[in-house]
């Protein structure tokens, strides 16, 4: 099964989640059985952090992430120089994920923009690229991003779910596009159309395990090694073969992140 989908690559998981805890030997089986030979673990809080880096440094087709995704509920300023300072770690490959997320928080929510704002300047500072979350929150992400220059490092939207043209002012931006099981799903019509129509060199593919499983294992607990299914229904909307799906995805993967 390997053989027919040659270094798939899954770019945002969370194996450091409680839903692996004893499991980790069995995910890295899956993920070999399945062809997926690397997978970015991403952090969303600094006192997890170190579970996130630990799984990097033990395994060498791991990479770690650092960052505090914006549903978090500590609302303290975030130091960009602490978020760099930890990126110097050479398996920490990107800073996020981070971004804006108005759909769970409510009121003024001048402190996420402010989160996120400091989380483009130290991967600017760091010269690592950005992964970053938006739900409902399209508009002011793009106005940050370009505010505060985020295009100097670019990055990923990661598990995209917006426009076309959201998509096209990101790649504008030096923004990948990853999608995620949700493209999978029978109601994503529009998401579907905007998995057509992104560049191959801009394409990246993910799980957010264990969140989102594709079809056909919808309602389960997700996996990298699912990445596969995500990729596939991407080739069938492409009317390309997967293998193609597959080569441009790891590469755009190890040039965005300088991974090795």
């Amino acid at each position: 099964m390997a053989d027919a989908l040659p270094e798939l690559v899954d770019s945002h998981c969370h194996l450091d989640f409680p839903d692996f805890e004893g499991k980790l030997g069995e995910v890295r089986e899956e993920m070999r059985t399945h062809g997926v030979t690397h997978a970015l673990c991403i952090s969303v809080n600094l006192e997890d952090f170190p579970r996130v880096l630990r799984l990097a440094e033990t395994h060498d087709n791991l990479f770690a992430s650092v960052g505090i995704h914006p549903d978090q509920e500590d609302r303290g300023a975030v130091d960009p120089d602490q978020l760099v300072s930890l990126a110097r770690h050479p398996r920490v490959v990107a800073i996020g994920e981070t971004g804006l997320d108005y759909y769970r928080a409510t009121g003024d929510l001048g402190w996420q923009r402010e989160r996120f704002r400091a989380h483009i300047r130290a991967a600017r500072a760091s010269r690592k690229p950005l992964v970053i979350h938006t739900r409902q929150a399209a508009r002011d992400t793009l106005r940050i991003m370009e505010e505060e220059g985020a295009a100097e490092v670019g990055g990923v939207m990661h598990c995209f779910t917006e426009s076309q043209e959201v998509a096209q002012a990101a790649m504008v931006l030096g923004f990948h596009i990853s999608f995620s099981g949700i493209v999978t799903f029978k109601n994503a019509t529009a998401l579907k159309e905007v998995a057509r129509a992104v560049p191959l060199d801009r394409l990246l593919l993910e799980t957010d395990a264990p969140y989102l499983a594709p079809v056909p294992h919808r309602g389960k607990s997700n996996q990298p090694a699912w990445v596969r299914h995500v990729a596939e229904e991407v080739a069938r909307l492409r009317e390309i073969p997967l293998e193609i799906v597959a080569q441009a995805t790891t590469r755009n993967f190890f040039r965005l992140f300088g991974a090795r």
